[in-house]
């Protein structure tokens, strides 16, 4: 029986109940250690087995928590049969976690969707519960893909819950519940409940502060009358109890207790493998079975608490702790679980157990397992007898921390390893591979990663030159690549010195690169040479990340949006998970460009969302340039002022760009103007994000009669324009040309080169401005069409400022411009309600549209219904007539 837990057990059975109507919950149990967490999650699994639910459960096992899939496995074993049933790439990544093949270079992020699929295929049949007891010791392996799960489940009928220490599994986002310590009542009617008299109760209740499992074991030790005084932390106390009672057991049955508590799985049949050379046996157990320490049955072994294994362990000696790994070593028959003991089995530097912890490594890093991967390789530089070998698994460890999305610990091994290869080299690169390791060159990786890493954590100018510096160091061929990863970082920070620097390096090299020479052309302002270089490598290149960055750079939108569509659609057919994000900004941003607002919205926030669940949190904020610019044509000015204020500073040329056209669309040019002007004296000039403000700095200029301000930046664009190939920008060119001389031939020009396509917010403001002009030149017939034109694209895209505009010039021209606001749904679709319609409206079923939205089918049909009523429709038949864009 619970006591004092029904505030918790009510927030329990909504969960519940939820599920049961199909509904899906997420709570995160959180507490100190015996709390009483686990006795919730024992009754959440009665009450949810009695009312029809079925009931899966995974346990944190503290000495698995480095070893990968630990957790996952417990999930999937009696599981397997489902598996074929899930997507191939999905059911690959599961088969992967069990050892039945291997992940092939898959996104880590791909196990995550497999186990909501899985999940949600199991509550097609009866709803389901999922208990994780102990998260804070689930290995990262075993954690990422279930908080993958937990963050996207919606309307399948799935109940998740984690129970953890209050510093362990971080789930930023999910609910939580933190039970709170028992009162006196509850306390006492506990302690009656264990059979202590009630002149011992006061003290117990006072010593354990409330906390259940203190409570319990207090009672216990109060019972045997040569326990010691009490103590005054809970959790030490409680330990010590636990030490006490292991003490009091034969000397045999400690040792039997400590395996075990090395073991850590409860493997009985391995323990008994690895406790005969010992001289130790299953009946060595007897004895703590009868104190109620562990529970023994036909394949198993179980602590009746993780403190005790803890205790089990901390309390013995090193060297027998080191003999119990070793005989664990030996017994095992698995290679991983060989590695898993040999680091603890092992106390001076072994080629051989480091040679075998690399191979453990690679065979984690091929399932995804990045932070075990790194862990082992960094075990194998620990124990490896050479400095060389040392360096290169510190380098291997590095990579598989930033693989794992953990940039600052890869930055931290890389540079302990170049510290190392400084030392035994004297700073000159070690040529040649690890032992047993392909050849590479162990310095060029652990540069790449550590400057990778730091450019991850905003250390930006020092990732750049630590490339520069040190390409001379390495190989050629790495060099090579390490100096055009350089250059395209030192473009981000307006490093010119840097970008020429990278070029010319990669000349000397014999490894000339169009694109880094190109930007180093355009970062002097030499547009005529670095545009075509450009376009060429644009043309050219098998690349696509680069070709991606290529094209936003000289505003090749339509080749652009291709290629971002493209590789999206490559990213969800192969479950790449964790590279959509990025490939989705850039897909978002074309989208703003093509006049797409609704489009770039969704896209903004599918990529949001993923990199929420998947943990690339830093991602998020550099979205908001694409709602940022949205918010400010539509003229939401706290909102875009709030999303440019989230921006990463080497996004403050497009914060610059952004809050300038919002304040030229409200009329506060001397603001727009002014910070124009310092962002081009600023590192970030010359990047294709100011160039495209360029007209807003000439508008606002001329706006406020000083034409001698517009004279800068118009030099710019023309030589821009003269070297682009894109129609969208000469005409932007030619309408800045008119406003700045009075030039009705310019307009023209101008509006004959937007018919060729690009940019349509751009097009309505030479309407706008040619309309403006021939009405001051007393020709209000002629005004009307641009007028009537560009109110009809401002309206389309909500631009708010600029539709008034438009509509007061029609007015002055005598026209009547209609109503100020178009009739719209009530309620418009949510930016997943219209991706999921639009595929439904292409034919693709609800599991197809899963599995290119990282959803479960159950919630694609959740938002199905909840977009029908919206759109006026009862079925998906009726989708294909509608007008969706």
């Amino acid at each position: 029986m619970l006591y004092g837990r029904s505030t918790e057990q009510v927030r329990l059975e909504g969960l519940i109940a939820a599920a049961l109507e199909g509904h899906s919950g997420v709570l995160v149990v959180r507490g100190e250690a015996g709390i009483g967490k686990t006795a919730l999650l024992d009754w959440a699994a009665t009450t949810a087995a009695g009312r029809g639910l079925r009931v899966v459960r995974v346990t944190g096992i503290e000495q698995e928590a480095d070893l990968a899939f630990g957790g996952l496995t417990q999930l999937l074993w009696p599981l397997q049969d489902r598996l074929d049933a899930l997507p191939d790439p999905q059911a690959a990544a599961l088969k992967a976690v069990l050892g039945a093949e291997s992940a092939g270079g898959r996104d880590r992020f791909l196990t995550g969707l497999a186990v909501l699929t899985l999940l949600a295929d199991l509550a097609e049949d009866v709803p389901v519960l999922c208990l994780v007891d102990d998260a804070q010791w689930l290995d990262q392996a075993s954690a990422e893909p279930l908080l993958f799960a937990a963050r996207r489940l919606a309307a399948e009928g799935v109940a998740m819950v984690f129970a953890t220490r209050e510093d362990g599994l971080a789930a930023p986002g999910l609910d939580e519940l933190r039970p709170s310590r028992l009162d006196s009542r509850d306390s006492a009617r506990l302690l009656a409940e264990h059979q202590v008299a009630p002149v011992r109760r006061e003290r117990i209740i006072s010593e354990s502060a409330g906390n259940p499992l203190a409570l319990i074991e207090f009672a216990a030790e109060q019972r045997d009358q040569s326990a010691g005084p009490l103590s005054s932390r809970v959790a030490d106390r409680v330990m010590a109890s636990f030490r006490a009672q292991i003490g009091r057991l034969p000397e045999r049955t400690r040792l039997m207790l400590l395996m075990a508590a090395a073991e850590g799985r409860g493997d009985l049949a391995l323990l008994l493998r690895a406790a005969h050379p010992m001289g130790i046996g299953l009946d060595d157990l007897e004895e703590a079975e009868r104190a109620g320490l562990i529970q023994v049955t036909e394949s198993a072994v179980a602590f009746r608490h993780p403190l005790i294994a803890t205790a089990a362990y901390q309390g013995t000696a090193s060297s027998r702790r080191v003999a119990v790994h070793r005989a664990l070593v030996e017994a095992a028959e698995d290679p991983d679980c060989r590695a898993h003991h040999l680091p603890a089995a092992t106390v001076e530097p072994d080629a051989a157990v480091a040679s075998e912890l690399a191979a453990a490594a690679g065979r984690a890093g091929a399932r995804t397992a990045y932070t075990a991967a790194a862990r082992l390789y960094e075990q194998a530089a620990r124990l490896a007898v050479t400095g060389r070998d040392q360096i290169g698994w510190l380098a291997r460890a590095a990579a598989a921390a930033l693989s794992g999305g953990r940039p600052d610990q890869a930055a931290e091994l890389a540079e302990r390893a170049e510290e190392l290869a400084g030392h035994v080299a004297g700073g000159a690169a070690l040529p040649g591979p690890p032992s047993g390791g392909e050849h590479h060159d162990a310095v060029a990786e652990l540069i790449s990663v550590r400057a990778a890493a730091m450019f991850e954590l905003g250390e930006e100018e020092k990732a750049v030159h630590l490339l520069l510096d040190r390409a001379d160091r390495v190989a050629p061929r790495q060099g090579a690549a390490m100096l055009r990863t350089g250059a395209t970082y030192a473009w981000f920070t307006g490093d010119e010195a840097a970008v020429s620097a990278a070029a010319r390096k990669l000349a000397d090299l014999g490894e000339s690169d169009r694109m880094a020479e190109g930007l180093a052309h355009l970062m002097r302002a030499d547009y005529t040479r670095g545009l075509p270089l450009l376009a060429d490598f644009l043309a050219r290149t098998p690349d696509t990340e680069r070709a991606l960055f290529t094209g936003m750079i000289i505003g090749d939108d339509a080749a652009t949006m291709a290629l971002a569509a493209a590789e999206v659609a490559r990213c969800r057919e192969q479950g790449l998970i964790g590279a959509l994000p990025q490939v989705l900004q850039v897909l978002a941003q074309t989208q703003l460009w093509a006049g797409l607002h609704r489009d770039a919205e969704a896209t903004v926030a599918e990529a949001a969302g993923i990199a929420c669940d998947t943990g690339l949190q830093q991602r998020i904020a550099w979205l908001n340039g694409v709602p940022a610019r949205i918010a400010a044509i539509e003229g939401d000015e706290s909102r875009c002022r709030r999303l440019v204020g989230e921006t990463p500073g080497a996004y403050q040329a497009t914060g610059d760009a952004v809050l300038s056209l919002l304040e030229l669309s409200m009329g506060d040019h001397e603001p727009a103007l002014d910070r124009l002007e310092a962002a081009w004296s600023g590192p970030g000039r010359n990047t294709a994000v100011l160039l495209s403000s360029a007209p807003d700095q000439i508008e606002a200029a001329v706006r406020l009669a000083q034409p001698h301000r517009a004279e800068e930046p118009l030099r710019r664009l023309r030589a821009w324009a003269r070297a682009s190939a894109q129609p969208w920008v000469q005409a932007v060119a030619l309408r800045c040309q008119a406003l700045t001389g009075d030039d009705e031939t310019a307009f023209q020009a101008a509006l004959t080169l937007h018919e060729r396509g690009g940019r349509p917010f751009e097009h309505a403001r030479t309407r706008l401005l040619y309309g403006e002009w021939l009405r001051r030149a007393r020709r209000p017939g002629d005004a009307v069409a641009p007028l009537h034109a560009a109110l009809e694209t401002f309206t389309r895209l909500d631009a708010t400022p600029w539709a008034a505009r438009a509509r007061s010039e029609l007015h002055a021209t005598g026209e009547s411009p209609g109503a100020a606001h178009p009739d719209s749904p009530e309620a418009p679709l949510t930016p997943r309600e219209l991706h999921v319609v639009r595929l439904a409206a292409a034919g693709r079923s609800s599991r197809e549209i899963a599995a290119q939205l990282f959803l479960s089918p159950r919630t694609v049909e959740y938002h199905l219904y909840k977009a029908y009523p919206k759109l006026g429709v009862t079925s998906r038949r009726e989708l294909s007539r509608l007008n969706l864009t």
